[in-house]
């Protein structure tokens, strides 16, 4: 039996936040520690890689540990046919959950750190990018759902995500914020970490492509048995045995 509405809700409140949080005062105290810009992001690196794993394993048990409005929508249209995904009504309490979360943890990390929370002023948003963003989305949101439908368990998937979110933030231009809670969090400190409210538009629009290129790359690379009964129409012979 699932935990009730409340406790997931609480759940993905507080995964994103402090997800927030790490990425922002780890932000802070690099820029603290280190003049060069390579290590202050090879130190914001390694602690969001981390941080998002232990998250993960810790609260995937209670919420499914989304932390990211683009994994809940994924999440809700790859279960809808098998039932197991999350409803429309239960999308909304996650998304809002996680941007209050997202907001709370930027607003956290300025205090822990003593810095004032104020609007960031640095501008993200170029065709180079936003390219990056599609990418760095497309990859995390396959990942997530692929790890799933091969049945890992969240001690599997959160070392596994915390992973590759620490390889994007190298090879992707954007530093892979692949993620609409955390983006709008990341307004409200004008550090290291922190994106322009004329950025952020742009950005979601990037991490929604990059989902719904993830979504169909999902069905084609891990079908359900859902899936592959209904692309076999009838004809036994198309049926991959192999489906989770």
């Amino acid at each position: 039996m699932r935990p009730g509405a409340w406790r997931r809700a609480l759940a993905e409140f507080l995964g994103t936040g402090l997800l927030v949080a790490i990425v922002v005062g780890s932000g802070i105290f690099a820029e603290r520690l280190s003049a060069d810009a390579g290590l202050q992001l090879l130190e914001n690196s390694l602690a969001t890689t981390l941080g998002l794993a232990v998250l993960i394993v810790l609260l995937a048990p209670v919420s499914g540990a989304h932390f990211n409005p683009v994994v809940s929508l994924a999440d809700a249209v790859l279960g809808r046919r098998r039932g197991t995904g999350l409803s429309v009504g239960e999308v909304g309490i996650y998304v809002v959950a996680q941007i209050l979360g997202g907001i709370g943890g930027a607003v956290l990390a300025n205090a822990m750190f003593g810095v004032a929370t104020t609007i960031a002023t640095n501008e993200r948003a170029t065709p180079a990018v936003l390219l990056a963003e599609v990418v760095a989305t497309a990859g995390l949101v396959l990942l997530i759902n692929g790890l799933v439908r091969q049945g890992q368990p969240a001690i599997v998937i959160g070392p596994a995500v915390g992973a590759y979110i620490g390889a994007a933030y190298w090879f992707t231009s954007s530093t892979s914020f692949a993620n609409p809670a955390v983006t709008i969090g990341r307004i409200f400190s004008d550090t290291f970490a922190g994106i322009a409210p004329s950025s952020v538009l742009p950005f979601i629009l990037a991490q929604l492509v990059g989902a719904a290129l993830a979504v169909l790359l999902t069905v084609a690379l891990f079908p359900s048995k859902q899936d592959a009964l209904t692309t076999a129409a009838g004809d036994p012979t198309k049926v991959d045995r192999s489906a989770k």
